[in-house]
């Protein structure tokens, strides 16, 4: 069983490439659609990082686990480390920060990076989260590339979709 953790910092292009590997028969999950985080707030009652539902996380794993065709799983969150052990790869994507600040100002599916606030922190995320991210990947790809070149490498990485996904 394949399941590949796709991470990185926002505007590196994980939806991009799900999406594409979805056009290819692969099984993919975004966690940052459809319920899959959860905000916890902190002690002081601000509002805390995006968390993994980890019980959602679990029953996704442990059913995939059953049908032994590969999976991508997308997301950057605190507690992914959780479920390191569970992946057979680890797969960082990353680009400059002014590539990642481009995109997420030009991007029209995610509301996220629009404004200076947004922007300030996917900054101070770079700093301080990516090499942490960096330090637990399995493998590095830069997708300053085209985009079918960034598929390609993680399709060789799951091995072929089910056929009857094709």
């Amino acid at each position: 069983m394949t399941v590949i953790l796709v991470t990185g910092m926002s505007g590196v292009g994980k939806s991009t490439v799900l999406g594409r590997l979805g056009m290819r028969g692969y099984q993919v999950v975004d966690t940052d659609d459809g319920g899959w985080i959860e905000h916890c707030p902190l002690p002081d009652g601000t509002a805390g990082e995006p968390l993994w539902r980890e019980d959602r996380i679990d029953a996704l794993l442990t059913d995939h686990e059953r049908s032994g065709e590969p999976l991508f799983l997308a997301g950057t969150v605190m507690n992914q480390g959780v479920f390191h052990a569970r992946f057979t790869e680890i797969v960082l994507l990353s680009a400059p920060l002014p590539v990642m600040l481009e995109r997420v100002a030009a991007r029209t599916g995610n509301p996220f990076g629009n404004s200076a606030e947004d922007r300030e922190r996917i900054v101070a995320d770079t700093v301080e989260v990516e090499p942490l991210l960096r330090a637990s990947a399995t493998v590095e790809i830069d997708t300053r590339g085209p985009v079918a070149e960034v598929v390609e490498r993680l399709t060789l990485l799951a091995g072929a979709p089910p056929a009857s996904r094709t």
